[in-house]
């Protein structure tokens, strides 16, 4: 491919909701090129981009796949992103790199909850959105139906520029609004296709649309908006002057209609991507922060090299390939560029040209283009590599954060250090998924975006590192605490086996505010107990605390005076007092009215206005308390309290309850009172564990 100037290059990310037919686009896109003889399927697991075993396997996109292609003398870079919302990290990366986004929206299940995501994700980068209706060729296929839910959703700016004459099985005829005429594609996949005129009522929703198509490109200018009140109408040569300033500022969206896995409509979008497409030019300099966090902007026909990082791959025999997109300059194999966020240098190696798995290499990259860097010392992810006397950080992918989680089961003792380890490069690869060892429930927990999310990185272990991991509910990390204050006289005796041991600890106990903690103090007056026996004491409190008293959970919101007791000259010791001080706290913890507090998450649930009734029942047999219900747009957006200990997959929950239209998120808000039935079978579980203990 030889190299293009910069407003000949089309860097595109095509994006939308799960099984759209976002990677049977993207081959009928490399068939029309030529870059493949023959389409492959996702059924038969050989489509340039979904070239994973894991991909493979499970028939969904998992990774982003960067495909590289050329039309009408056009540079193509279209990343593939995955739609399932289990793997939305890597299509917020793919993004991030786009000048525009191509959202796929399936003609018979309509609008899905990633593709209102992407666009919103897009509308945050300021980027223009291009639609695709693909599957207008199914049975099942509702072309105006879903048209309308499209623009319901997404503003009557929406507008198609190519419409079926006959949806369905057997489409290959279409209106286009450019042309004005009847576009019709061979029944061979092929996508070639033949143009005529239109005639009776084609004639008339060609000449309709054509119309307002020159109503919404007027609208972009003011100058050309008055022209158009003035004739009453727009020239060809005007119409298509300012189509690409109309797409830009964003006065329309344009909407393509595609039968992919026939390769129907295609090329007609191809054509218009490739003349009217975004290209880096259109954002002549880029939003960046200099080393101290002030805002710096970098041009694109800059001359230092400046890149970003917004993908990685650990790859067996190749290891971690950095998927990066170059802003300004031209990146050399052999050069030093500077990582903005650490300071350390980073020697270019090979430069590769990713198609799928294939790569070509190269020794050079310029302004606008997509490559991969292999073997980077200490680069990842979200970093920005820069020449020495251009230290800038271009804005990170921002991850959302996880809405599932799991612990982790190890089957092999032993593997712990290859666990940590794999853990760290999938996180890596993924910084959606993220793991954490929890010192209060001594469990690793993993966290991700939904279960197939989780169970994904349980494979990834297994097939790369021949690691077995089970993955189990995490324990709910409640508290124990008092209602009431109390005190005990423990005395600790020991005279027969050896050297003697005493110690006598008088403790008083009493409730703190919640989230207070445990304070340790004394109030010791006179000789009783030398001074160096306090930190005795503590050292048992403390195990006592941790250890849990009523449930095995660790204790908290109270606070200890050691105020008295009593010692001997000979037999007390550092090991006695720890004894009788965890001893006396427990025997103060059970007389002051012990129980059980939980964490309560703050979730927050957007549901499409139809399932509301069915999110509240939901909500209601959880125990949760609906704090406020607002309407924005065409959704619903709940806000609720609800017990973490009835969270656990709840967005696997929430996709059942609302067709896989819902999303929710949620944190940590506070603890409360457990209820006391909830409360005895929490207790009564913990003894019987301790028992067959």
């Amino acid at each position: 491919m030889k190299d293009h100037k910069l407003n000949e290059i089309r860097n595109l990310t095509v994006v939308g909701h799960a099984s759209s037919g976002k990677t049977t686009l993207c081959e009928a896109m490399l068939a029309n090129t030529g870059m493949i003889k023959r389409m492959g399927t996702i059924a038969d697991g050989n489509t340039v981009s979904d070239y994973h075993d894991d991909e493979r396997k499970h028939q969904i996109s998992i990774h982003s796949s960067l495909l590289r292609m050329e039309w009408l003398e056009v540079e193509l870079n279209v990343v593939d992103a995955p739609g399932s919302p289990d793997f939305i990290g890597d299509a917020l990366g793919a993004l991030a790199v786009a000048d525009f986004a191509l959202i796929v929206v399936d003609a018979v299940a309509g609008v899905g909850f990633i593709t209102e995501r992407m666009w919103a994700e897009a509308d945050k980068l300021g980027i223009p959105k291009f639609l695709v209706l693909n599957g207008v060729d199914k049975e099942n296929a509702n072309v105006e139906m879903v048209l309308d839910q499209i623009k319901t959703i997404f503003g009557d700016k929406i507008f198609p520029m190519t419409l079926p004459l006959d949806p369905g099985p057997g489409c290959h005829k279409f209106l286009d609004a450019m042309r004005s005429e009847v576009v019709t594609y061979k029944n061979d996949s092929s996508g070639i296709f033949d143009e005529n005129d239109a005639d009776g009522e084609a004639a008339e929703g060609v000449s309709e649309m054509h119309r307002q198509l020159i109503e919404f490109v007027a609208e972009s200018d003011d100058s050309l908006l008055e022209t158009y009140f003035d004739k009453g109408e727009l020239s060809e040569d005007e119409l298509r002057e300012h189509l690409h300033e109309a797409i830009q500022s964003q006065t329309f969206a344009p909407l393509f209609c595609t039968g992919a896995n026939n390769n129907v409509g295609v090329r007609r979008l191809m054509d218009f991507i490739a003349k009217f497409g975004s290209s880096p030019l259109d954002r002549k300099t880029i939003n960046c922060e200099s080393p101290t966090g002030d805002p710096i902007e970098v041009d694109v026909e800059g001359a230092e090299p400046v890149i970003f990082i917004f993908k990685t791959l650990i790859e067996e025999h190749v290891g971690a390939l950095s998927f990066f997109r170059i802003y300004s300059g031209e990146l050399k194999t052999g050069d030093t560029l500077v990582n903005a966020a650490t300071g350390d240098s980073e020697r270019i190696g090979q430069i590769f040209l990713p198609n799928g798995k294939e790569r070509e290499t190269s020794d050079h990259l310029r302004s606008g283009e997509i490559g991969a860097l292999v073997k980077l010392k200490s680069t990842h992810t979200n970093d920005t590599l820069c020449h020495a006397n251009m230290r800038v950080r271009l804005p990170q992918i921002k991850y959302p954060a996880p809405n599932i989680h799991a612990a982790l089961n190890i089957k092999t003792r032993g593997d712990e250090e290859k666990i940590a380890e794999g853990l760290a490069i999938v996180h890596e690869e993924d910084p959606a998924f993220q793991f954490r060892v929890d010192p209060e429930l001594k469990q690793t927990i993993l966290s991700g975006q939904g279960e197939i999310h989780l169970k994904s990185v349980a494979e990834t272990l297994k097939h790369r590192y021949n690691i077995e991991i089970g993955l189990e509910h995490p324990r709910i990390p409640y508290r124990e605490t008092i209602r009431s204050r109390a005190e005990s006289k423990y005395r600790h005796k020991k005279q027969s086996g050896g050297a003697g041991q005493f110690a006598e600890v008088w403790m008083r106990i009493e409730p703190l505010p919640r989230d207070s903690g445990v304070e340790f103090g004394h109030s010791l007056v006179g000789n009783n107990v030398d001074r160096c026996f306090v930190p005795s004491v503590e050292k048992g409190v403390r195990l006592a605390e941790e250890q849990g008293i009523l449930a095995g959970y660790q204790v908290f919101d109270l606070k200890i005076d050691f105020y008295d007791g009593k010692q001997h000259s000979v037999d007390s010791k550092d090991v006695a007092f720890q004894i009788a001080g965890k001893n006396a706290f427990r025997e103060a913890f059970v007389k002051a009215d012990p129980h059980l507090i939980e964490p309560l998450l703050e979730v927050q649930i957007r549901t499409p206005h139809d399932c509301l009734g069915n999110i509240l029942g939901d909500l209601s047999v959880r125990g949760g308390r609906v704090m406020g219900t607002i309407a924005d747009g065409h959704v619903q957006v709940v806000t609720a309290e609800v017990p973490a200990r009835v969270m656990h997959a709840y967005a696997t929950d929430l996709r059942a309850l609302t067709g896989g239209r819902g999303q929710h998120n949620e944190k940590f808000s506070h603890y409360e009172d457990m209820p006391r039935d909830v409360e005895k079978k929490v207790v009564d579980a913990a003894h019987e564990h301790s028992n067959a203990a």
